[in-house]
């Protein structure tokens, strides 16, 4: 498919299942598409640390997709708290707890934090969104822990006027679908994000190319 304003640029949309690099060719979708150069961009995804079991219970966000099943989670968690008649259920399915304070982190932990505080207020009769409350997990000093420190303390404090607990130094031990184990201690969260941890495509394995630590 050519697009317009790209005399020189073909765009096609498709599944690459293969690149035999002696014919320098990429396989599409049962088609050999021929190169002269080959650049792979392919998406990152998300480490667990060598714990793969808390991936159902702790989605990341990579991809449109994820952003879509984080929204369907959340908001699916305040009907549930609105529905239900046990207290302690009801304060665990309006606790979100997010892991790992890098971008990503943040910004899942602000948009948590504005949408039950300034987007629901009128949409519930018995719960109030803004009694959710959102956590922030970071196992280092200080969230954004590769920008300049200020900018971190900015953060910091712009997240907890939001009502967001941002808890440093931290480590999380254990997930499930009850919740979370940090540091051992047990914290009731039906909604648990991941944002902790990114590995590289494994393109280069089935490439059979060299590859740096990036």
């Amino acid at each position: 498919m050519w697009r317009a304003g790209c005399a020189s640029t073909g765009v096609l949309l498709g599944a690459v299942t293969g690149v035999d690099k002696e014919r320098r060719a990429v396989i599409m979708d049962g088609r050999s598409l021929p190169y002269d150069y080959l650049v792979l961009a392919t998406e990152a995804s998300h480490s667990y640390f060598g714990r793969d079991d808390w991936e159902p219970c702790a989605t990341g966000l990579k991809c449109i997709d994820d952003a879509t099943e984080i929204r369907r989670r959340v908001l699916l968690a305040f009907e549930r708290a609105e529905a239900t008649e046990d207290d302690a259920e009801r304060a665990a399915l309006m606790t979100f707890l997010i892991v790992g304070g890098g971008p990503t982190g943040v910004e899942l932990a602000g948009a948590i934090a504005e949408l039950a505080r300034f987007g629901m207020e009128r949409d519930f009769r018995r719960i109030d969104p803004r009694a959710a409350r959102v956590i922030l997990v970071q196992s280092g000093p200080r969230i954004l822990p590769t920008f300049p420190e200020p900018l971190s303390a900015h953060a910091t404090r712009a997240l907890q006027d939001l009502g967001v607990e941002v808890v440093i130094e931290s480590r999380v031990t254990d997930i499930d679908a009850q919740g979370v184990a940090v540091d051992g201690s047990a914290i009731a969260a039906r909604t648990v994000l991941w944002a902790a941890g990114v590995v590289a495509s494994p393109a280069t394995r089935w490439l059979a190319a060299g590859a740096d630590r990036g």
